[in-house]
Formats: C-alpha cells, sequence, structure tokens
C-alpha cells in the first residue's frame, strides 16, 4: 500500500520509439519499449526490476531519468527543498520538467550503468572522472575537490594512490566502484543502478552488492535495481517488479513474491534461476514460443501465447493491472484462481 514516504511515483508511463520508412521518413509504426506501467519506490528502499532482455527495462530506467524523452506519462518525484514546502521537499514532474530543471534534478537522480569498461573516459584519472560532477555543479573548488575525491574512494573501497591511475589500470570490480564513486558525488536522493554486476565475475559481484547496501545506509539512498539474475535482485530488494514485453505483470514485497508468485512469468522466471544443491529436484518451468515482438505485441494479455495457463479470454481482453493482496499488483485474469508455486528459489 502506498504511503507518505514515496520518493518516485511512476505513473501510466510509456516510452514508444518511432519507426521510418521510405524516402520521406515517415512512421510506420512503433516499438512499444515502455507501455504504460506504474509503480513508486518509497525513500531509502530497493526496488528490484527483473525480466528477460528487451523487456524494457533499461528503457524504464533512462526514462526516469530522461534520458530518454517519455511518451506519455508522469514520473512524480519528491526532491528535498526545504525552502519551498513545510515537509521539506517538493514534487516534481520529471517528464514534463524544463531542461533547468532538468539540470538540477540531476543531483539528486544518479545513473550506475552496466558496464565499467565502456562507462569510463579513457584518457581521465580516477580523480578527474569523480571529480568531474563536483567541479560541473560548483560543488567544490581545486582547493578542496581532492579531500572530497578521497573520501568518495574511501566509502567504496577504493586506496588513495588509485587517485591518479587510469581506468585501464583497474580491474572490472575495481571500475565499478570508480563509477559507484561518481554516481554518489553529488550526495544523491535517488540512484538508478543499471546491472550494475552483470558484467562482473561471481566473486565480485557479492563484493559490490554488498558495497551498494552499505552506501545504501551511510548515504540514505533509494535504488532501483534492474537486473537479470533473481538471486541477486531476492538480496538486494526491499520489493520487484516483473516486466515482460513493457509491462508490469507482477509487483510486490521480495518474500511474498518468491513464496507465492500469482503471475505465470514470475513463476517461469522463478524456475529456470539454477540451485547449488545436487539432490534438489527442480521442476523447471519450459515457456513456449519466442518472445513476441515490441512491433507488433499479441492482442489481449501479451503473455498468452506463452502461457501454460491460457484460456480464450487472455487472447481477447487485456488484464487489469490490479492489486490483489495488500501491496501485491498482478496483470493477470486468473490470478486469484490459478495457484501457483515458487518452484526453485528456497
Amino acid at each position: 500500500m502506498r504511503s507518505d514516504n514515496i520518493l518516485l511515483d511512476v505513473k501510466h508511463l510509456k516510452k514508444y520509439f518511432p519507426i521510418r520508412k521510405g524516402l520521406l521518413q515517415r512512421i510506420q509504426s512503433h516499438v512499444k519499449a515502455v507501455d504504460d506501467i506504474n509503480f513508486f519506490i518509497k525513500q531509502g528502499e530497493t526496488l528490484g526490476l527483473v525480466g528477460e532482455s528487451g523487456c524494457g527495462k533499461t528503457t524504464t530506467g533512462r526514462t526516469i531519468l530522461r534520458l530518454e524523452d517519455p511518451t506519455a506519462g508522469e514520473i512524480i518525484f519528491r526532491r528535498k527543498n526545504p525552502s519551498i514546502t513545510d515537509n521539506g521537499c517538493q514534487e516534481i514532474d520529471i517528464a514534463k520538467a524544463s531542461q533547468a530543471a532538468l539540470k538540477d534534478l540531476r543531483r539528486d537522480a544518479q545513473l550506475i550503468f552496466q558496464d565499467p569498461y565502456s562507462s569510463l573516459n579513457p584518457r581521465m584519472t580516477v580523480k578527474d572522472i569523480v571529480g568531474e560532477p563536483l567541479l560541473v555543479n560548483k560543488e567544490s573548488k581545486d582547493a578542496d575537490l581532492e579531500d572530497r575525491v578521497l573520501k568518495l574512494m574511501k566509502a567504496v573501497g577504493l586506496k588513495s594512490d588509485h587517485m591518479k591511475r587510469y581506468p585501464h589500470e583497474f580491474s572490472g570490480g575495481q571500475r565499478q566502484r570508480i563509477g559507484i564513486a561518481r554516481a554518489l558525488a553529488l550526495e544523491p536522493q535517488l540512484i538508478v543502478a543499471d546491472e550494475p554486476v552483470s558484467a562482473l565475475d561471481v566473486s565480485i559481484q557479492a563484493q559490490v552488492v554488498n558495497l551498494l547496501q552499505e552506501i545504501q545506509a551511510q548515504f540514505s539512498l533509494t535504488y532501483l535495481f534492474i537486473a537479470h539474475d533473481l538471486s541477486v535482485v531476492k538480496y538486494i530488494s526491499d520489493r520487484v517488479a516483473v516486466m515482460y514485453l513493457g509491462k508490469i505483470v507482477e509487483l510486490a514485497e521480495t518474500e511474498a513474491l518468491f513464496s507465492d508468485p500469482r503471475h505465470p512469468y514470475t513463476e517461469a522466471l522463478i524456475s529456470a534461476v539454477p540451485i547449488p544443491d545436487p539432490d534438489y529436484k527442480c521442476s523447471r518451468i519450459i515457456l513456449k514460443g519466442d518472445v513476441p515482438s515490441p512491433m507488433k505485441p499479441p492482442s489481449g494479455c501479451y503473455f498468452h501465447p506463452r502461457c501454460q495457463h491460457a484460456k480464450k479470454e487472455c487472447s481477447r481482453l487485456s488484464p487489469e493491472y490490479k492489486e490483489i493482496e495488500p501491496g501485491h499488483y498482478v496483470s493477470c485474469h486468473f490470478a486469484d484462481t490459478v495457484r501457483l508455486q515458487a518452484v526453485c528459489l528456497s
């Protein structure tokens, strides 16, 4: 259920990419990357966003930060501003904010990129990379810049002698720590972590995930954590949203989602997670067919061509995204009648 401490409230968000053809480049159709989604993130929590490749997770994160302009919808962000209101917060619709307002908003909403190798400028030292946001936003001068960069580096587990090195001198895990330090430079409220551990070794993934939890408590951060790995999402997230073909099909508290999934797609995703126990018998669910094209999504429920529980009305009617239990949202015609199970994760 919603509460007064909501930091980000996304309402009916859409992002369609036009497909142009012909000599005059007229719009023929659209790729519905994000197709009318709703969710909110409370202050201090971590919302995990999962789904197959191409389902719209990254586009959702980029649209929230206005790196992509939304086609429709609202993105209400409650940023700290003690001079504006009695409660010290100012509500801004990021979807409609001007460029000047967005420039000011960048301080409060930052992004951790997926690839630590391509997200850092190879010609800049660590001091320049981490300190650039401070210089651009005039938050620090040359006199105290080095001290602030050093504090950020220590916060993410880097040493002072790393400051003068270049990105190619670091491992993948260390590079990602540099990216995290850069995201922390302006003390943001919200961080969109776009698959921040998917390019790292498994042992390094655990270190980075633990680091994200530590700095969340230290800096009072709120995360939108985008990932493929459900075991990582289960470990770090307070709530989890499941996306399929541009739509959120289920959203719930982490334990509720993994112990009692109410959408067949969620059930299939959980069943695909490997369990490191040779004696554990897993009932793997193999989805039939391929993921439909977001250019021509199926009629009715987008998931019905691959759903083992589909019935006639699934192909004709689009299911309502509704709250079936307090805090548990599902987009399925038979969420109340078809009982699913947490197939693998214990």
